[in-house]
């Protein structure tokens, strides 16, 4: 299937694994807007298909589920840790059953370089990133999820843009590893040598 095909999505009985495909890169990185699809109808098998509207809360569902469920474990590492729960998920239009979440955003100080603010996202999808636009590259779904912490900076008004500062990219790191992921974020958090020293023993 070429990706420029729109995917269709149908609820079984008993459910079924929704579609994945090798799709072109999402044009542009925390992108929001407005999705009008086509009303569900069904097939002469008697299968219901679903809008992209009703993909996209389903996606929606499992990643703020995620996401919760990942800000509640790194809080519990630790009692000086404590990280804002801001949980927002994003999926994109023409494949509705990728997407990513916000899980949490703070401010690390980089010695000289001084305090670096950054957000904290998974995605239910792995991918290249760009140093430039479009932000994610060669998305692959096929059972994967990826972690990865994005440094911001304010732009212009009330909007925020990636820091490229550090890194052509903005990202401070990317794993498909859950463990390491929560390793990653909690060594940004860490109060002191002290905590830092217990986290690198997990």
């Amino acid at each position: 299937m070429q990706a420029s095909e729109k995917l269709r999505y149908y609820q079984a009985s008993p459910p079924t694994r929704l579609p994945s495909i090798s799709v072109a890169p999402h044009s542009e990185f925390l992108r929001t807007g407005r999705i009008a699809r086509p009303a569900p109808s069904c097939s002469g098998s008697g299968k219901r298909y679903l809008t992209f509207e009703e993909v996209a809360e389903r996606t929606g569902r499992k990643l703020t589920k995620a996401g919760e469920t990942t800000h509640r474990r790194i809080n519990a590492f630790h009692e000086e840790i404590r990280f804002p729960k801001v949980i927002f998920y994003r999926v994109f239009d023409e494949i509705p059953h990728l997407g990513y979440c916000h899980v949490t955003m703070s401010t690390t100080p980089f010695g000289q370089r001084g305090p670096v603010h950054w957000s904290f996202y998974i995605a239910n999808f792995s991918s290249d990133i760009s140093e430039t636009y479009p932000f994610f590259e060669n998305i692959r779904s096929e059972y994967s999820r990826m972690y990865f912490a994005v440094a911001y900076e304010k732009a212009p008004g009330e909007t925020l843009r990636i820091d490229r500062s550090l890194r052509k990219d903005g990202l401070l790191f990317r794993t498909d590893d859950p463990h390491e992921a929560m390793k990653n974020v909690l060594l940004l958090g860490a109060p002191n040598q002290s905590v830092r020293a217990m986290i690198k023993k997990l």
